[in-house]
Formats: structure tokens, C-alpha cells, sequence
């Protein structure tokens, strides 16, 4: 904790936020750029850490993965890529590694979640939403819904 008085550099705040997590460039840029008094000066201390290895825009791009992977969805995982600026074709390239477990990470999460099948229009619509929010796409959602005991002729409504 900061003293009274005393202020935090501009590198120090991002040394500060680096230590919490990894952070992209973009994310360091939004979060700093109100604290900057000398135009230019964020940039060279981005460059700096950057050159130093502290700011790695694949170990950020990693660490999303593998923390938000076993709870959420290509589309919610994509999406939080991209809000951090990483680069468009990172993100794909995830995406695409990604894609073949999606099937199997659904399963694994409707089964933590419900672990038996819904017996009703309504339980069904739950679970749809609740999987659909996560993020898993609709044609995946569907699939764990079906295989989970719901009667085939209500899947195709």
C-alpha cells in the first residue's frame, strides 16, 4: 500500500498490475493512460517491460485459456481474448485448439451443474440458457442437452 503522499510511477503501476496477473499491452494501456503527464511517457515504459519480458502477450493469451477453458465456452473465451487486444490471429489459432474439446468441457460442466436430465419443457430450457451464457455454441449445447436423457422429439422444437 501506497503512503500518504506518496505517488506511484507509471511503471510502478504497471509493475503493480503485472503482479496480479498477466496483462496485455491494450489492457495496460486503458488501465494507465488516465495517470500518464507526459504524452509518450506510457509507451516507454510498455516498450520497457515489454523488452523485459514482464508484458508477453502469450502467456496472457495462455492464462485465459487455461483458467476460463474448464468453465466456459469458445464464445465467451473468444470474446474475452479479444477484449484484451490480443492479436486476431492468436485469438483464431486458440479458438481453433479449442474446438475439439468444447464438446467434452459442456458435458463436464452440464454434469456439475445438473448431472440429471431434464424431465420437463421447462428444466430443458434452463439448461439451454445455462450452457448458451457460458458461451458453448447452440449445435454443442444441443448435443450435451440430447445426450443427457432428453427425449428426441422435443429437441428438434
Amino acid at each position: 500500500m501506497a503512503q500518504p503522499g506518496f505517488k506511484l510511477s507509471l511503471k510502478g503501476r504497471a509493475l503493480r498490475l503485472l503482479s496480479q496477473r498477466e496483462h496485455s499491452r491494450a489492457e495496460l494501456v486503458r488501465k494507465l493512460s488516465s495517470h500518464e503527464e507526459v504524452s509518450g511517457e506510457l509507451a516507454q515504459v510498455l516498450d520497457d517491460l515489454q523488452a523485459k519480458g514482464f508484458i508477453d502477450e502469450t502467456r496472457v493469451l495462455e492464462s485465459v485459456v487455461n483458467h476460463r477453458a474448464p468453465k466456459l465456452g469458445n464464445g465467451r473465451i473468444k470474446q474475452e481474448l479479444q477484449a484484451k487486444g490480443l492479436a486476431p490471429d492468436a485469438v483464431a489459432q486458440a479458438m481453433l485448439d479449442l474446438k475439439e474439446s468444447e464438446f467434452s468441457r459442456a458435458q463436464n460442466i452440464w454434469q456439475k451443474k445438473f448431472g440429471t436430465p431434464a424431465t420437463t419443457a421447462n428444466e430443458r430450457a434452463k439448461h439451454y440458457r445455462f450452457l448458451l451464457t457460458r458461451g458453448f455454441s447452440s449445435e454443442v449445447v444441443r448435443k450435451v442437452v440430447k445426450l443427457s436423457g432428453t427425449p428426441e422429439e422435443d429437441i428438434e422444437s
